[in-house]
């Protein structure tokens, strides 16, 4: 674990975000062997083979989760935003994650970088 991405999440002010900022760490961590995380414009960074595989973001209402090289994949229509190459699900309070699907998505995504 890269101490920087410890630092932000513990930084979070708000619990539920940091929670959530973990939790997804932790599908990270689950999903895909090998990977590497660090600090870059001050996110968390998650590659695979050197490659972008995943970034969480934080704002005032919400914990952004982004999976890149999503071109090929079939994304549920209104969970996502963002190009077909990257797609970003904006996570709310007290909203129900499915991190099932965020890690098959993941999975799937990350798969192609190696």
């Amino acid at each position: 674990m890269n101490q920087d991405v410890t630092d932000f999440i513990n930084a979070v002010k708000e619990p539920w975000q940091a929670e959530l900022c973990s939790r997804l760490r932790a599908t990270v961590h689950e999903t895909i062997p090998d990977f590497q995380e660090r600090m870059q414009y001050k996110k968390p960074h998650f590659l695979n083979d050197g490659k972008y595989a995943a970034v969480i973001s934080t704002s005032k209402e919400a914990v952004s989760f982004t999976i890149f090289n999503t071109s090929s994949l079939k994304v549920p229509e209104g969970l996502f935003d963002g190009p077909p190459e990257r797609k970003t699900m904006k996570l709310r309070k007290d909203q129900q994650v499915d991190f099932e699907l965020l890690s098959s998505l993941l999975r799937q995504a990350a798969a192609t970088l190696t």
